[in-house]
């Protein structure tokens, strides 16, 4: 076991300093399997994404006892018990406020947040949408199935208009949330997208998240076989017509032979056109690193529930100072100017004695 340099290039050019975190050499995908038997429905795409995962972890040459798993409650969040590593099964919704708690306080851990879409979206909301906002580091992994699955079958914060499901007889009423948009609107700073049975992909994305300093959000379309088969198929099919894979620094080109380009459109709108239709130059170069998240947030309003036009990858990476630094820098100073003293701090100039 060795140490990390404590200055490391960021992916820019420039150099950031980080916490001195131990690192371990020659772990392998074995290491990470836990003695737990893994007990997911036979075909949900939780094995998929767990076997990513596991796969995946090595590459950080982080020791396993720095490397931290916290979930809510729902399918997904059973993920901490199949990886051998320190983790929680946390409060339905909670996890990323437990996560970000970890994280502050131990800046040499790596952190990730399993949570689904009825976890995070619902009663974690909240939770989800500040961790972001603040860019506490941490790595938020939300499975999205389109249903609440541990539940049985009810529809969830990300079921379409209209799905008919044991608490929806007649057909939802709610309009769903576009979980990547609701991450770019709380400015997170790093905002992707993947599909669980594309691991070559998935773990892309998992990479980029992990180099990322701040708070890394990921959703993932995960296939439940029981309540909400076959959800993501569309864009799971060989040769997928609609889905646009996003390569920062290349033009976005899709579709049967590359037929098919994204253009801006009226009110900084982003539209799909055939891209012999337009001049090359009129063709979007993909650009995650843009400070204005407003072009991500075009992107993701691409989306529709037929599938026509559903981008993958990184919508976004950009930097910003992360919460976790910025609290460790604002402590050292106290120390350093004498004025830390808790007790001083929680009693202020407004008590009083009552005798």
């Amino acid at each position: 076991m060795s140490e990390n340099p404590a200055i490391i290039p960021n992916g820019s050019g420039r150099l950031r300093s980080l916490t001195l975190v131990p690192k371990a050499e020659g772990l392998a995908t074995k290491d990470f399997k836990s003695d737990q038997e893994v007990r997911w429905c036979p075909g949900c795409g939780d094995y998929a994404i767990l076997a990513a995962f596991q796969a995946f972890l090595p590459e950080l040459e982080v020791p396993r006892e720095n490397v931290v798993v916290v979930s809510g409650i729902g399918c997904s969040s059973r993920l901490p018990y199949y990886v051998s590593s320190y983790g929680m099964h946390s409060i339905h919704g909670r996890a990323p406020a437990i996560a970000s708690g970890l994280a502050s306080s131990r800046q040499d851990l790596s952190v990730w947040v399993i949570t689904g879409d009825g976890d995070a979206l619902s009663i974690g909301g909240n939770h989800l949408i500040h961790a972001l906002r603040r860019n506490v580091n941490i790595k938020i992994m939300l499975f999205n199935n389109r249903i609440y699955g541990l539940t049985k079958g009810q529809y969830s914060p990300t079921s379409e208009q209209g799905k008919v499901t044991k608490s929806t007889p007649y057909g939802s009423l709610d309009f769903p949330f576009n979980p990547v948009s609701l991450a770019l609107g709380a400015e997170a700073s790093f905002v992707a997208r993947s599909i669980d049975s594309d691991r070559k992909h998935l773990q892309s994305v998992m990479r980029a998240a992990a180099d990322h300093k701040g708070s890394a959000f990921i959703e993932i379309f995960q296939n439940c076989p029981i309540f909400n088969d076959d959800a993501f198929a569309p864009v799971k099919e060989a040769g997928a017509p609609g889905l646009i894979r996003l390569v920062h620094g290349e033009r976005v080109r899709f579709g049967p032979e590359g037929s098919m380009g994204l253009v801006y459109g009226p009110y900084g709108s982003i539209e799909a056109v055939e891209a012999a239709s337009v001049p090359e130059s009129d063709l979007i170069v993909h650009d995650a690193a843009r400070t204005d998240p407003s072009y991500a947030f075009a992107l993701s309003r691409l989306d529709g529930y037929d599938f026509a036009h559903t981008p993958i990858g990184v919508f976004r990476s950009v930097e910003r100072p992360s919460y976790d630094d910025a609290m460790a820098a604002q402590i050292a100073t106290a120390r350093a100017t004498g004025e830390g003293d808790l007790a001083k701090l929680l009693s202020g100039n407004d008590t009083w004695e009552v005798v």
